[in-house]
């Protein structure tokens, strides 16, 4: 069962609405997305929705919310398919903003690593644990957003996600402190956002694993004759 503290009303509608939030530029990321492939009207809501709420059902199954938000409240439908069918629609609009997919996507991360944080140590998770089941919510959607665009996700190959840890962090340490929590869920929010954008702009990213090659004396090597003569065969 949660725990709330004092105040359980205005945390279970500081939650709601951030995962409503997260689920609304998270939904445009995916339609976003969507579009640029040149999906059917069909395909863009599908992908919103999943891009959406996957992080959220995935938080929800594993602490025990069930049945999970996404799934047992409309609102969250309602949100997915109202900015697949905006993106859909006004393509161009949203398509001013540079990177658009990038911004979303690091805005729903950002929301969603606080929210998740905040909802698994409301359910009594250890702050470790919760930190990280927030990092899992925010990086959620953008997996299954790539993953049916059959592309690899994006979080295990290019850009910066782990700042969701980061935002996630600022959540459990606020919780041990026993500070605001509706400050410190601000600062956690800003600081991912933040620091997502940078990473964007400046290309940071954590090293990436290099097939072995071969060496500078054999690409230098001249071709063997005998080898051509057998590949021609």
């Amino acid at each position: 069962m949660p725990r709330f503290g004092v105040g359980q009303p205005a945390m279970e509608t500081l939650l709601l609405v951030l995962d409503l939030v997260g689920t609304f530029v998270f939904a445009l990321s995916g339609a976003t997305a969507g579009v640029k492939r040149r999906l059917d009207l069909f395909g863009v809501l599908v992908l919103s929705f999943a891009a959406g709420n996957t992080g959220g059902i995935a938080r929800d199954l594993l602490i025990g919310a069930v049945p999970a938000a996404a799934i047992s409240d409309w609102r969250y439908l309602a949100v997915s398919l109202f900015a697949g069918i905006i993106t859909f629609y006004w393509f161009s609009g949203i398509d001013r903003l540079r990177s658009p997919v990038l911004v979303f996507d690091g805005a729903g991360l950002a929301l969603f690593a606080v929210s998740g944080t905040q909802k698994a140590l409301a359910f009594g998770l250890a702050p470790v644990m919760a930190a990280l089941l927030g990092t899992l919510t925010g990086i959620g959607g953008g997996m299954t957003r790539d993953v049916l665009l059959a592309e690899i996700p994006t979080v295990l190959r290019a850009d910066l996600y782990a700042v969701a840890l980061a935002g996630a962090a600022v959540v459990v340490i606020g919780d041990v402190l026993q500070l605001p929590w509706t400050a410190v869920t601000i600062a956690g929010a800003a600081l991912c956002f933040g620091l997502r954008l940078m990473a964007i702009h400046y290309g940071w990213h954590l090293p990436i694993a290099r097939r072995p090659g071969p060496s500078a004396a054999q690409a230098d090597a001249p071709a063997d004759p005998k080898d051509d003569d057998a590949r021609r065969r």
